[in-house]
């Protein structure tokens, strides 16, 4: 029996196809050490399990409301404003969501028809393309330049590959993989751009939190009014809070925009359990003391991925100046940035990921998770620097 001719358009994540030859070498004995995931090793913080635990105690384990129990939409609300973002109500601009990946879903699937066009910074997040595929739409990546160790997208260039046709802008800041954290500057330049055409943006900003000193996270939605009615805010408390597997996520626009996400989101969810929105309102309403402390332990382990790597011949580390992945530049090694992968796996027992996986922009590079430390990540490094050295000689 034939299946649908769209999965010709689709094909598995990079990260899903490096999980199976890791698979196949744990299959074979071998124990590869992985830096390559965006899990984060830190437990989620006790008064949010706690809270979780109470919510099941008080028998909190009935269907939710679909767009997200009210006073989790007052918790995102407030959390949104007290971040810096503008006021937006709970009743009608607020949609929960079973994390940011149905989010965007949701997001695009609002404003998108078939063979609209969506503009995507290159290097880009493999699994932006595959959304946007799904739905019928055309993921236009549009290549940032590496520049000072810095990955930059050129508003000029995001001019130039506007077309009838385009609708949105997906943009993630911080920015997955390169470590890039927009300024106010940058937002408004590519919010001309969104204003010039009509676009809508949707902004993943599942790493808001994690910025490091000189850098901050600023939603587009702050920047003017023109900028709020045409921002599509989604995020989660997968990466702030260590939640992953809580699998919780927000969105917030205009309610004109999120009365559309619901109609998507409802053929498809009926949204995270009640108890997990409970624990979610404990984690934005309550202290956020253990929000700092990550922070500080993700810089501490930055700092750890630039020191380890600082003397090897032909490899310079980009300083990620937010989330918890560097972008090692290792051009001069004047290999395909999946042979060099595929050697550090193989022959030396280390998991990253080759920049290529997000789009020739990247070609010659790799990502560098820190999410886990502790001697994994310890040891990990070590396993690296050595095989790039081997590699180099």
């Amino acid at each position: 029996m034939p299946l649908a001719r769209r999965l010709e358009r689709l094909k598995p994540t990079a990260v899903n196809t490096i999980l199976q030859e890791v698979r196949q070498l744990r299959a074979e004995g071998h124990q590869p050490v992985s830096l390559m995931r965006g899990a984060p090793d830190l437990p989620t913080p006790e008064h949010i399990v706690t809270a979780a635990q109470q919510a099941l105690s008080d028998g909190r384990t009935g269907y939710p409301d679909n767009r997200g129990e009210p006073t989790l939409r007052e918790a995102v609300a407030r959390s949104i404003n007290r971040n810096g973002g503008p006021e937006y109500s709970p009743d009608s601009e607020i949609l929960v969501t079973s994390g940011a990946t149905l989010g965007i879903h949701a997001a695009l699937g609002a404003v998108l028809d078939p063979d609209d066009e969506v503009l995507v910074p290159e290097p880009v997040y493999d699994a932006y393309l595959s959304v946007i595929i799904q739905l019928g739409g055309r993921p236009i990546p549009v290549p940032a330049t590496l520049d000072n160790g810095r990955f930059t997208w050129d508003p000029d260039q995001v001019n130039a590959a506007c077309s009838p046709r385009t609708r949105a802008m997906l943009i993630n800041s911080p920015w997955n993989p390169t470590g890039t954290v927009l300024g106010n500057d940058e937002w408004l330049r590519l919010l001309e751009v969104a204003r010039r055409h009509d676009l809508y943006v949707v902004s993943d900003e599942i790493y808001e939190s994690i910025c490091y000193p000189g850098h901050r996270h600023c939603t587009p939605a702050a920047l003017s009014d023109d900028a709020r009615q045409r921002t599509i805010i989604v995020n989660s408390l997968s990466k702030t809070y260590s939640m992953t597997g809580w699998r919780v996520g927000f969105c917030a626009a205009p309610a004109e925009v999120i009365s559309a996400m619901y109609l998507v989101l409802q053929q498809s969810s009926r949204g995270p359990a009640t108890f997990v929105q409970d624990a979610a309102v404990a984690a934005l309403d309550g202290p956020q003391q253990c929000v700092l402390e990550m922070v500080s332990e993700y810089g501490r382990r930055r700092e750890l991925v630039i020191a380890a790597l600082s003397d090897v011949p032909h490899v310079r580390v980009l300083s990620p100046e937010g989330g918890f992945f560097a972008m090692a530049d290792a051009r001069d090694l004047e290999r395909p940035s999946n042979e060099i992968r595929r050697s550090l796996l193989v022959n030396h027992g280390v998991v990253v990921m080759h920049g290529g996986a997000y789009g020739p922009s990247a070609e010659g590079t790799l990502r560098i998770s820190f999410a886990s430390g502790g001697d994994n990540l310890t040891h990990g490094l070590e396993l690296l620097a050595n095989g790039l050295r081997a590699l180099g000689s």
